[in-house]
């Protein structure tokens, strides 16, 4: 028995410091010296202080700020600690039921924009952490942040090409606008 034993429990021991401590501590350490801001969460900074994070969506509901996709986080918004879809298939009625209630509310909130609603304001990514929003959706919410904020409309579109973002593999994929850095650009526009 005693020679079972003991090299399993060696055996324990040698492989849960590799791949508990060892292997995570490198992987740790590489990421940080290749990838400084990355590792560190990509913390936005405004006035010393972290207003959030490049990676992660915010709730914006105010008139004055682009509104970034819907989160399918519980029990709030944008909740990372409980990141995941809704796992809503397309002909689920309750997901046809909360489109419809967001076009509503889109709607509501600039009745004179009769654009086609983007797809993407109505529907929440896989993770429900969604930073981006497509250039489209952007463009559809110009208008009502230009009138919120009191700036031209030319000026709130030219801030939405400023924070355009090319796909990172050329034709695949679309442009895309980060709606926490287009937002602090808004905030620093006035």
């Amino acid at each position: 028995m005693k020679n079972i034993l003991r090299p399993a429990l060696v055996l324990f021991a040698v492989l849960s410091a590799l791949t508990g401590l060892l292997y995570p501590l490198a992987v740790t350490g590489a990421a940080q010296a290749v990838f400084p801001h990355e590792a560190a969460g990509s913390l936005v900074q405004r006035q010393g202080q972290t207003v959030g994070s490049a990676l992660i969506g915010q709730n914006f509901s105010e008139p004055g700020h682009f509104w970034g996709r819907p989160s399918a986080t519980a029990p709030m918004p944008y909740n990372a600690a409980a990141s995941g879809g809704s796992n809503q298939g397309p002909l689920n009625p309750a997901l046809a039921g909360a489109v419809k209630t967001r076009v509503a509310a889109l709607r509501e909130a600039d009745p004179t924009n009769t654009a086609p609603v983007p797809v993407d304001l109505v529907t929440a990514s896989a993770s429900g952490l969604d930073p981006h929003i497509s250039a489209a959706a952007a463009q559809y919410q110009a208008a009502r942040v230009a009138r919120a904020r009191h700036l031209p409309l030319d000026r709130v579109i030219a801030l939405v090409g400023q924070h355009t973002e090319q796909p990172l593999w050329g034709p695949l994929g679309e442009p895309r606008v980060n709606v926490l850095a287009l937002n602090l650009a808004l905030d620093d526009a006035r």
